[in-house]
């Protein structure tokens, strides 16, 4: 593990392995560089796998305010430290600092984007937001974690209760005060379809046959607006494909990133 300097001097976990072009994993909420865990071995023969601590999880800094777009600096920062070709890979949330640090480099040979919320803007209601602050105020971080689980994700109770049982819980109640911000700034982000047409960039977007209504709307959005974008989708995934169906994920990004570096 060592760090890049991010936005404002912020200290940006990263870890690297495998060998090949370099291909960066940026997670979504409550994740850190671990959630790529089943995913990763079967990239790391074909690249050299950088795996971020977003800002205010893992081994990562914090700063003292909060805006999203100090993450796409991050992002930024941690494709510019690194030889071409550069691949860049987001998923949910992390997906849109993918597509926002895309804009802000011209260091990148491809684009993955995997379900990031672009079609929630607004959709989160205000008294949800401020449960999670309230539940973080109390020292609840568990429930604030269960709140964003089962009422934003929609995960039934028994999948919830099953994941309260994995090693990856800890993490998760760990990155707890993290929630509330991202849920803000998802109400608060558009998606400019002008902005994007100007992305000359390949990208890929990936998108779970059976995910969620607004996952699907999403995507429709970016295809529509991206100018070098097409959409894979995977039979019977959701939201966690790299979990649920790593080799699909993988070989998805390989037949994409094949011969673009």
């Amino acid at each position: 593990m060592k760090t890049v300097a991010g936005a404002g001097g912020v200290p940006i976990a990263i870890e690297q392995s495998g060998r090949g072009p370099n291909l960066v994993l940026v997670h979504g909420t409550t994740g850190d560089r671990s959630r790529w865990a089943a995913l990763k071995p079967l990239l790391e023969p074909h690249f050299t796998v950088t795996v971020v601590d977003r800002r205010g999880r893992g081994d990562s800094g914090d700063g003292a305010d909060y805006d999203i777009a100090l993450e796409y600096e991050d992002v930024v920062a941690v494709t510019d430290m690194l030889d071409a070709p550069v691949f860049l890979f987001g998923h949910s949330y992390g997906g849109i600092c993918a597509l926002e640090a895309a804009m802000r480099t011209d260091r990148l040979a491809g684009l993955i984007l995997y379900e990031p919320p672009i079609s929630r803007a607004g959709s989160l209601p205000a008294s949800l937001i401020e449960r999670m602050d309230a539940l973080l105020a109390a020292g609840d971080r568990e429930a604030v974690v269960s709140v964003f689980l089962g009422e934003v994700l929609g995960m039934p109770p028994e999948q919830l209760e099953a994941f309260r049982q994995t090693s990856l819980w800890e993490g998760r109640v760990a990155a707890a005060h993290t929630l509330p911000r991202e849920l803000r700034a998802v109400n608060g982000y558009r998606f400019d379809p002008a902005r994007a047409a100007s992305l000359d960039l390949p990208v890929l977007i990936l998108l779970g046959g059976d995910s969620a209504d607004y996952f699907r709307a999403a995507t429709e959005s970016l295809q529509n607006g991206l100018p070098d974008a097409r959409t894979v989708v995977m039979p019977g995934q959701q939201h966690i494909a790299m979990d649920t169906a790593p080799k699909l994920v993988a070989d998805a990004v390989l037949e994409f990133c094949r011969g673009r570096g």
